[in-house]
């Protein structure tokens, strides 16, 4: 039989290599293809008497299996019913475990009336999600010392594991690992996977499938543990095993604590290994498949998929990038600018393979900022994620300079000077002075529009803004701003380099602020409002916590510092005159930073103290200054404030074209300011909870609060943005 995913050879010993190698793709992971071909090679497997045994293992140099085709779960029928989707889901599971037991019963093989055939795992990379649960339904698995990753991410997209996960994991590792390799969905390298019994054996990588065959022939007959009798769960006999109650009861309540109870996934997880181990395997898997069907059948998954995954990735592969323009090399890069931001764009420009000229003022500031990229590289080797010779090689790409004539032969200028146009007009000239008349030219900047400071060029056509966030090295997003000049060079030539970086890029329109900026200020400003109104602080920071913010608004605010914020603020009132348009927090800006002298983190406190090896606390005087309000509100309206002000203004910028459409908005809202991951987005949020309500709610905050909450004329005619549109 021929397949169209794997190839299916059968040696003299009747031992069959299964080779999975999905034609056109860099990766293995379960499509609909190799879900058909696996079932059709595992009946073949179990009927065949002259197979003996099997090996399976992987084609591709990227890996083993990195899970399921998550557009092919997203695209489930939307009438499907609950058992409809439990059968197209319980197809695999069903399949891996017949393969598991040679399509015996249970019940055969542990009273020794039946065996299974001997199934080894060939695992040469990383096998993920679904490629776990393929790996852990062979009796035998050998590694490979190179890299290797195993784990259980799909609760990072709000599912739980649906091939067996949660069930062999727990039989193999026990009860707590399995709960903490699926509700926290990190990867494993291969020595933690030995220690915790999820593998057998680490070989080199070109000796995993001998290794695996090997251990083939030597056992012909290989039950699975829980297919032998007197089986039990290491570390206790499952649920009701006095060992284990308070480690279900202390752990759920961590999790949750984690979660803030935003992730129905990590609750169903919990709930499937709790019931899953006082049942049998079988028992066990259906209850897993129950629980991953009830994730599929809410919007949140689907919601998570579509952004964290599918628009993702969109963003990624360059879905923006003019078709006009062929590839760019890009083998130099010039960074202007050796501060904060300068310093992490030059790490990350160096670490993905690229020359790096960084200049400034003076070679003590252009070293400083190389210095940024030397912290990192020794943390990095201080951990044992990073080689003192690869870091080598890295800042050795790194060139220092002061002089302008360094840039000649660079492919592309990212400028990051202050934040001044006079300061960057000056650079703008002395770089277009030596740089070749092809090299386009990005600005940094977080304030300016494009369109003013490619005034400053004798090219505005090649003149692009890169906007990246800070810190740089770990803010996945960077906002890509074409002035109203730009052509299309400048656009593609930003995207291929953000593609470098590994970064997820939007394009977005010139405007003050551009997207991201347009959001979190109304958002860090709503926050302050309700400080000079009295509402008590802690209350505001913990329910934006709860909401699924990764830090409170007001820590947020410390952090971009209130001198920043006041210095955008003048410069937004000067620039529009009698259009500007008052944020009702000017006067506690002002107080902040000219009178009490917090001006944020860096300058020693804002909000927040920030005691030298000490946590931070909320500042113990704040309540002299901002007295707190005799009646203060409940948490929901607390959150309703926190989640529509966001809401409102990325309305607003996808009314005015700022942001283009909604899966950008919603990369933009998730990987540029933390916005809550559970709700896939703001725009898919507000699809969740349906435009109607979305539009009355917001109608009633804007009648009790302010016009802020308004929701764009636009909003009311609109049935949704993704799939009711």
């Amino acid at each position: 039989m021929t397949y169209k995913t794997f190839t299916f050879e059968i040696d003299a010993d009747g031992i069959a290599l299964m080779t999975i190698d999905l034609p056109g793709q860099s990766m293995n992971v379960w499509n609909e293809d190799l879900i058909e071909d696996y079932i059709k090679a595992v009946d073949e497997f179990c009927a065949n008497d002259d197979i003996k045994g099997m090996v399976i293992t992987s084609g591709k140099t990227s890996g083993f299996l990195a899970g399921a085709d998550l557009r092919m779960l997203g695209n489930m029928p939307a009438d499907a019913t609950a058992q409809q989707m439990f059968d197209a889901n319980f197809k695999l599971q069903a399949a891996v475990r017949k393969m598991e037991t040679a399509g015996h019963s249970a019940k055969n093989l542990t009273k020794g009336l039946a065996h299974a055939k001997p199934v080894a795992c060939a695992l040469n990379g990383l096998a993920l999600g679904g490629g776990m649960e393929l790996a852990l339904g062979c009796h035998y698995r050998v590694a490979t010392d190179g890299k290797f990753q195993m784990g259980q991410p799909e609760v990072q997209v709000g599912l739980i594991p649906g091939a067996g996960g949660t069930q062999r994991t727990m039989r193999l590792a026990g009860v707590q690992n399995a709960m903490q390799i699926c509700t926290q969905g990190k990867p494993m390298d291969a020595k933690t996977a030995l220690s915790q019994g999820l593998i057998h054996e680490i070989a080199p990588a070109a000796d995993v499938v001998a290794k695996a065959k090997e251990w083939v022939k030597a056992n012909p007959k290989s039950n699975a543990p829980w297919d032998k009798k007197g089986f039990k769960v290491p570390g206790g006999a499952g649920a009701m095993d006095p060992r284990v109650v308070p480690i279900f009861a202390g752990f759920s309540a961590m999790a949750q604590v984690a979660t803030r109870h935003n992730y129905p996934a990590v609750r169903r997880i919990l709930s499937s290994i709790y019931e899953g181990s006082i049942v049998p395997i079988d028992v066990g898997l259906r209850i897993e498949s129950k629980y991953f069907v009830q994730c599929l059948m809410e919007p949140q998954a689907k919601n998570m998929i579509r952004t964290l995954f599918v628009n993702k990735q969109a963003a990624e592969k360059g879905a923006d990038r003019p078709k006009s323009v062929g590839e760019i090399p890009m083998k130099k890069v010039g960074v202007l600018g050796a501060g904060m931001m300068g310093a992490g764009i030059a790490y990350v420009t160096a670490r993905s393979g690229m020359d790096v000229v960084l200049l400034d003022r003076d070679m003590d500031a252009a070293e400083k900022g190389k210095d940024y990229s030397r912290k990192l590289n020794d943390k990095g080797i201080s951990r044992g994620k990073l080689t003192k010779e690869k870091s080598e090689a890295m800042l050795a790409k790194i060139h220092t300079t002061a002089s302008y004539d360094d840039l000649k032969d660079v492919d592309l200028i990212i400028e990051a000077v202050f934040e001044d146009p006079g300061v960057k007009k000056d650079v703008i000239e002395k770089t277009e002075a030596v740089i070749r008349d092809d090299v386009v030219f990005a600005s940094n900047t977080s304030t300016i529009p494009i369109s003013n400071l490619a005034k400053n060029s004798k090219r505005p056509d090649q003149f692009i803004g890169i906007h990246f966030f800070s810190p740089v090295d770990k803010m996945p997003l960077v906002e890509i701003i074409p002035g109203d000049k730009s052509g299309d060079l400048p656009l593609a030539a930003a995207l291929d380099y953000v593609g470098k970086i590994k970064k997820t890029p939007i394009v977005v329109s010139d405007t003050r602020g551009f997207y991201c900026n347009s959001v979190v200020m109304p958002y860090l400003n709503e926050a302050s409002r309700m400080v000079a109104e009295g509402i008590n602080p802690a209350l505001i920071e913990n329910c934006a916590l709860d909401m699924g913010m990764p830090v409170g608004p007001l820590a947020l605010t410390d952090e971009t510092s209130q001198e920043l914020g006041l210095r955008i603020m003048r410069s937004a009132q000067e620039e529009l005159g009698d259009k500007y348009q008052p944020t009702g927090v000017e006067d506690l800006m002002e107080k902040f930073v000219e009178e009490l002298g917090r001006k944020g983190r860096k300058s020693g406190g804002g909000y927040y103290d920030y005691p030298e090896g000490g946590k931070k606390a909320l500042w113990p005087e704040l309540s002299k200054h901002f007295p707190l309000a005799a009646d203060q509100p409940t948490p929901e309206e607390v959150t309703d404030r926190l989640m529509f002000i966001q809401l409102a203004s990325v309305a607003k910028c996808f009314d005015n074209d700022i942001v283009h459409d909604p899966q950008s908005a919603d990369l933009g809202a998730i990987f540029g300011w933390g916005f809550a991951p559970w709700t896939g987005g703001p725009m898919s949020h507000i699809d969740t909870m349906g435009v109607d309500n979305y539009v009355a709610k917001a109608d009633a905050l804007a009648q009790k609060y302010g016009e802020r909450f308004a929701p764009p004329a636009s909003f009311r005619d609109k049935k949704g943005f993704y799939e009711a549109a």
